[in-house]
């Protein structure tokens, strides 16, 4: 990162220096964890969920911090910044440091993709620029502080994931962020317990647009239902994008490549080109069109975007398709979950040769219409061919349910996956083709691990 002196910080955030005789000290990295502590961070103390902050004050100065920020004081604790709550001085410094850079900033959003989208627009955009983009997903109230105190000093373009679950949450990123382009994947059902309505969700993503300058760019999905109603809405200028229809970026030629990908016509006001995604499902299409779009408001050539679409990586536990010596084949996508992730997901599998199996967990924050939607899941694991399905947790009994009355015959839930680990060599065999997905609450990226490691019949 930039480096900024303690003095500078305590400005920047409001607070009172105690210890002014290091007042000169230079930050140069900033951290939530003690445990991240290095020479010269500033470690801001948190009151977290689970854990305080507060208490590792001292063990981060031990360790090398150059300064704390906290909202308790302490007179054993020196350099301090006292503040009144340690997370809006975090937002804040956030929002003093991304001003002292001159470069492009790109927002993403979207109820569901927004990981992958990141994934894609980093890939294209390092093609051409020096680009920093958010690890994971930090995309949070604390994790975009983190993204861009994160960014080396060589940096050209940032690309910063942008997630919410409430009204608010966004026009506090969208202050830190300030994007110059604006992605909006889509308007899904994720958080409608917090939100109400899809159109309420489609209300708190476009608090994205709250701190872009009128001459800044959005990226949208033309043949969204909710999306397409921001045309002439917005004070900034639109490009869309679809894999359905004629747009500014959209595709021709859509080819299944099953598990192996997805070949397509890229069709950009450039011209056309011929691309094979190394990501399995249509789906995935959309993505890379938002992030081709992206490419191209930069400056981006034809061959550049197909570079990097071609060399995609995405982040761990997305997608993520590999081969276990025991013969297995894993769909690892248990990052996260909500409907359309998970139909897209199934969707997937149904490329798969051999047996399909589907490990599924239950999906959180969907609010009254929860039962429904997972009653939902499991007519979509019916309808794709799913021969063996694996509930795990409370919420995903309703997903078997539903699987049942579509006339899957083979069904089984587990209240844990301790308990589903007990049982799994007895379940699976040799050449399954085995989907893995639930809410990142379930953690399911452990049964992805496990089921390696199981000898099988």
């Amino acid at each position: 990162m930039k480096p900024m002196t303690i003095q500078e910080v305590a400005k920047a955030v409001e607070g009172t220096l105690i210890g002014k005789e290091k007042a000169q000290t230079l930050v140069q990295a900033v951290t939530i964890d003690s445990r991240e502590v290095k020479e010269g961070s500033l470690f801001v103390a948190r009151k977290g969920e689970n854990t305080d902050g507060h208490r590792f004050m001292a063990q981060a100065l031990e360790n090398g911090a150059a300064a704390v920020i906290s909202q308790k004081e302490d007179e054993k604790i020196s350099p301090m910044i006292l503040v009144e709550d340690t997370d809006m001085a975090l937002q804040k410094l956030a929002k003093y440091y991304r001003d002292k850079w001159d470069i492009p900033f790109i927002g993403i959003t979207g109820s569901v993709g927004k990981t992958t989208t990141k994934d894609m627009v980093a890939s294209v955009l390092r093609q051409k620029y020096r680009t920093h983009a958010t690890h994971g997903n930090f995309n949070n109230e604390w994790g975009v502080p983190l993204t861009l105190f994160s960014m080396p000093e060589d940096t050209e373009v940032a690309v910063v994931e942008m997630g919410m679950n409430h009204f608010g949450e966004m026009h506090r990123l969208s202050a830190m962020v300030q994007p110059d382009i604006a992605v909006i994947s889509n308007v899904g059902v994720a958080h409608m317990e917090f939100l109400g309505s899809r159109e309420g969700i489609l209300q708190a993503k476009c608090e994205i647009f709250d701190f872009m300058r009128p001459d800044a760019k959005a990226v949208l999905l033309q043949d969204h239902d909710l999306l397409s109603t921001l045309q002439g809405k917005l004070k900034q200028e639109i490009t869309w994008y679809s894999a359905d229809e004629a747009a500014d970026y959209y595709a021709e030629d859509i080819v299944s490549k099953g598990l192996r990908g997805t070949e397509f016509t890229l069709c950009t006001p450039q011209g056309k080109i011929r691309v094979v995604l190394p990501v399995a499902g249509v789906h995935m299409v959309q993505n890379a069109l938002a992030a081709a779009a992206v490419g191209g408001l930069l400056g981006l050539s034809l061959e550049q975007m197909k570079a990097g679409l071609q060399h995609l990586v995405l982040t761990k536990d997305r997608m993520h398709i590999f081969n276990c010596d025991n013969g297995l084949t894993v769909i690892n996508d248990a990052y996260n979950a909500n409907p359309v992730s998970t139909k897209a997901a199934l969707e997937v599998l149904q490329y798969a040769e051999g047996r399909k199996v589907a490990i599924l967990g239950g999906m959180g924050e969907l609010g009254d219409d929860a039962v429904k939607m997972h009653l939902e899941i499991g007519h979509a694991v019916a309808e794709v061919g799913v021969e063996l399905l694996i509930c795990v947790g409370e919420l995903a009994k309703d997903i078997a349910r539903g699987a049942k009355e579509a006339g899957v015959k083979q069904v089984y839930c587990f209240e844990s996956q301790q308990a589903l680990w007990e049982e799994i060599s007895s379940l699976l065999r040799t050449e399954d083709t085995v989907l893995i997905k639930a809410s990142h609450s379930m953690a399911l990226e452990k049964t992805a691990e496990k089921i390696q490691g199981v000898e099988l019949h």
